[in-house]
């Protein structure tokens, strides 16, 4: 996770994988091994020896567990078009701030927050035509986001190759320092969530009814949005622009297909969330494939296994008693044979 520009700039093809990095590091130190073996706790030794890993694992634990608890609203709100479009827009916040030569953590900030400043203007309401309204808008900055991330890359004069770092994030090189920022944003958005959840969640399951209670639904959904804004740009300097989906969406999609009871449901995310990120990157560091494609293969696999379990759930719940058992023939006076017999 980069932090300016000449580090951010740098070839991907320099650390092109964690195994690739690890194999560096460990060489130097004698301590590295051919790959994985059948001892699961010496395996994960030898790779919590190396700092990076360290490190990849305290800001990974970090970002899932805001991810996993605003992933949640989000997807009970139905709005992970508008957090995926969030997350896109910290692409060109970033590329604008290495261009004009600052942090490009303030600009993953500041590119979030300006688009969650300009979704939470459009009125939001359950009729199709205001719906349709809100998704057209959050298309349309979106697709502008994405030229001027193109148009600041272009304008740096650096390596296109670090689109991949922008786009598809890195665990690697995260220092000391970026993980404690990482943490107090993190403790920042979870205050303001936990502070909003219960009249956030009144009014995401009955909006007019909250209203008439008087709870002011509009500026919840801003307030929301806006924390929606810092959580995505912070899982993106981890997963990329583009892989934000993995952990915004995908555990809290599961654990809705699980239970439908909210407290179990909020938790059973982030236990998903922190799951996959640890067996990815544990995984990964073994591996010649980057950590952001486990990331998305282990979270699809769980929404799979969960939705595939509900729906099974539901068909057996649905059978008639009377057809729990098939048929066995006429020795047993079913079928046609019965009804003759009678």
């Amino acid at each position: 996770m980069p932090t300016d520009g000449s580090a951010l700039m740098a070839p991907v093809a320099a650390i092109p994988t964690i195994a690739a990095t690890t194999t560096a590091a460990t060489s130097s130190t004698a301590t590295s091994t051919a790959g994985p073996g059948w001892n699961l706790a010496a395996d994960v030794h030898q790779m919590l020896s190396l700092h990076f890993m360290v490190n990849a694992y305290r800001a990974g634990t970090i970002v899932v567990v805001i991810a996993g608890a605003i992933g949640w609203f989000m997807v009970l709100r139905r709005q992970s078009f508008a957090g995926h479009t969030l997350a896109v827009v910290s692409f060109p916040g970033a590329a604008a701030a290495i261009w004009l030569g600052v942090s490009a953590t303030a600009g993953y900030f500041a590119g979030s927050i300006v688009a969650a400043t300009v979704i939470a203007m459009v009125p939001r309401s359950t009729s199709g035509r205001a719906r349709s309204e809100e998704s057209a808008v959050i298309g349309t900055v979106q697709a502008f986001a994405l030229a001027c991330g193109v148009l600041f890359v272009s304008l740096y004069g650096g390596f296109l190759d670090s689109l991949t770092g922008l786009l598809f994030g890195t665990f690697l090189g995260i220092s000391d320092s970026q993980v404690e920022t990482l943490a107090l944003v993190a403790v920042g958005v979870l205050i303001g969530l936990a502070l909003i959840a219960r009249p956030l969640f009144f009014a995401t399951v009955d909006a007019d009814v909250a209203e008439a209670r008087g709870v002011p639904v509009r500026g919840l959904s801003v307030v929301f949005l806006l924390l929606l804004g810092c959580a995505a740009a912070e899982v993106s300097q981890i997963t990329g622009a583009l892989l934000v989906f993995a952990l915004l969406v995908m555990p809290a999609a599961a654990a809705q297909q699980i239970t439908a009871r909210p407290a179990v449901s909020l938790v059973l995310t982030v236990v998903l969330a922190v799951a996959v990120t640890w067996l990815s990157l544990l995984v990964a560091f073994y591996s010649v494939y980057p950590v952001g494609f486990y990331v998305s293969t282990f979270g699809f696999g769980v929404y799979v296994l969960a939705a595939g379990g509900r729906a099974l759930a539901t068909w057996l719940g649905s059978r008639p008693p009377g057809r729990s058992a098939p048929a066995r023939g006429p020795l047993h006076g079913t079928g046609s044979n019965a009804a003759v017999s009678g």
